[in-house]
């Protein structure tokens, strides 16, 4: 469109930053360019314009929400986020099955139908917090196979059990990078035997290498990038007397001249040995030895100290967990008393446990090996918390009654295969209809006529941290449930089977781009039980409705 006349022509925006109109001519139109955010951007989506086409299907929540059509993501909303490249570039890629895509990694491909799915069943806050996109695996599990002279030390060939060498992964941290160079050196040197899975000889079958930023005397912005690695040989004999244990010995003290505190370059954090001689695909055997620098592998996650045994699972991507935790914590009302199923070593309920000042978290776990690392971690807490906290090592899909039972919020942190078909009916039936018939059979109340001995076992916490005294009443039931999977697949059959008990309403979901350069994502969804007032409220709206 030409200016009025009489004005000169309208000035072309510039593509970095918008023009400064004259106060005598009206402001060109423009799109507005957001500045910069830091590396880990929190994408919004827009509202969805008025439905024009029939809305997606969708489960009747217990509050109905106007349906929404479901709209593109606009490239502008992401893209202006970043500083860094959102291609991949890497020289394994379509070889090694690490990652699935190259291009868009801000983008996983399921984002689209995880945004429609929330919107569709009337989340209209849902955002997308994209992280880093390259080196931010902070924690690999690699297999070791090839010839002391070419040894490969990678991951799976896709539907193979042929190693690719990925010696430049793009999601590696740069440190796990250098000390996989240092490994491969050390297996040359020393003339060690990678695994040979078809005949089962071999000395060193795989290697875990886990990367912590912990480390105070150094300024905060710069504690990522020198990070140190602890070591996990997987070693192909019963223990550290085998035959071979030699070489094993001459392997570490390799490692530890040339990356421990006292060579050029300070990479390596400690060294473990694991030893396993099992036929199958288990990565890890039971037997852990410590071998080399700090026992203890310490992280910052959620406001708290974590410590992590090389046996105990830990997210790979430790900045988007980070963020995943702050978001969460802001949904836990303060008070609350808390059970965290399928806790691990415990990091969310603790984590939740300091920030919220909770009166009481439960952690429950089946991994009896995360207890060590859940009693380290739980030492640093304050004094002062005023909380108790217990960790309970049982199986959560047995009696999860007796975990809702006394409990206003429960966290749910399944695996990739999603929650257990017991506790989706447990958490269904803690609808207000039903109270009357768990009260009955309340679990706290026949806590003395249950005689099964491993059921009393798991009822006793394992670890105890006992900062105040909390009578926990068998009148409270969960008003908030907080969902946090990784399989998409899982966690929507989980979430329509909540819903459409009408026990639960979606109110908040988030995801995060925690495996850039995959199909995978991480998701974290707030479901809401009204309360008995609420719904008392509604039953007095509709009798008057029907006078």
């Amino acid at each position: 469109m030409p200016p009025p006349a009489g004005l000169p022509p309208w000035p072309t925006p510039s593509t970095t930053r918008l023009a400064t109109p004259t106060p005598t001519r009206p402001p060109p139109r423009t799109t507005h360019v957001r500045p910069p955010p830091p590396p880990y951007t929190r994408v919004r989506l827009p509202p969805p314009p008025p439905a024009t086409t029939p809305p997606p299907p969708r489960l009747e929540p217990a509050t109905p929400k106007p349906a929404a059509v479901s709209t593109p993501l606009p490239p502008a909303t992401i893209s202006a986020a970043s500083s860094s490249s959102t291609c991949l570039d890497c020289v394994h890629f379509g070889k090694c099955s690490g990652c699935t895509h190259e291009l868009d990694l801000d983008k996983p491909p399921v984002l689209q139908e995880v945004a429609n799915f929330f919107r569709g069943h009337g989340v209209g806050d849902f955002t997308f917090s994209r992280g880093r996109l390259s080196q931010w695996r902070c924690r690999a599990k690699l297999a070791v196979r090839g010839t002391p002279e070419n040894p490969l030390i990678g991951l799976y060939q896709e539907g193979t059990h042929v190693v690719i060498d990925i010696p430049e992964c793009r999601a590696h941290h740069p440190s796990i990078n250098a000390a996989v160079k240092l490994l491969r050196q050390g297996i040359t040197e020393l003339s060690i035997q990678p695994f040979d899975e078809d005949a089962g000889t071999g000395e060193l079958r795989y290697v875990q290498m886990a990367l912590t930023t912990y480390n105070t005397s150094i300024p905060v912005d710069k504690r990522y990038e020198q990070g140190k690695v602890q070591v996990s040989l997987v070693w192909n004999s019963r223990d550290e007397r085998s035959q071979n244990a030699e070489k094993l010995t001459s392997l570490i003290e390799y490692l530890w001249r040339n990356g421990g505190p006292k060579s050029s370059v300070h990479l390596i954090h400690s060294i473990w040995a694991n030893f396993q001689t099992s036929t199958s695909n288990i990565i890890f055997g039971h037997k852990w030895r410590h071998l080399k620098g700090e026992r203890d592998l310490w992280e910052r996650y959620g406001g708290v100290d974590i410590s992590l045994d090389p046996c105990s699972f830990g997210q790979a991507n430790t900045l988007s967990f980070n963020s995943l935790l702050h978001k969460l914590n802001k949904y836990v009302p303060r008070g609350s008393t808390v059970v965290d199923l399928y806790s691990g070593a415990g990091v969310i309920g603790l984590s939740v446990a300091a920030s919220r000042k909770c009166r009481s978290v439960k952690c429950v776990e089946i991994n009896k090996q995360s207890k060590m690392s859940f009693e380290t971690s739980a030492s640093r807490l304050p004094a002062n918390l005023g909380c108790t906290i217990t960790w309970h090592h049982t199986d959560a899909s047995v009696e999860p009654v007796h975990w809702l039972e006394g409990s206003s919020v429960v966290i749910v942190d399944p695996p990739r295969k999603g929650l257990h078909p017991s506790v989706i009916s447990a958490l269904q039936k803690v609808a207000l209809s039903e109270r009357k018939a768990y009260k009955a059979k309340s679990s706290l109340a026949k806590v003395k006529d249950e005689k099964r001995p491993w059921i009393l076992r798991a009822r006793e916490a394992a670890v105890h941290v006992d900062n105040t005294t909390t009578e926990e009443g068998s009148e409270t039931w969960p008003e908030t449930l907080i969902y946090i999977s990784c399989g998409w697949e899982s966690f929507k059959k989980d979430c329509k089977s909540l819903i459409s008990s009408k026990a639960w309403q979606l109110e908040n979901a988030h995801a995060f781009n925690f495996f850039p350069g995959t199909d995978s994502i991480e998701i974290l969804a707030i479901f809401k039980r009204e309360s008995e007032a609420g719904q008392k409220k509604k039953k007095k709206a509709k009798k008057k409705k029907a006078k």
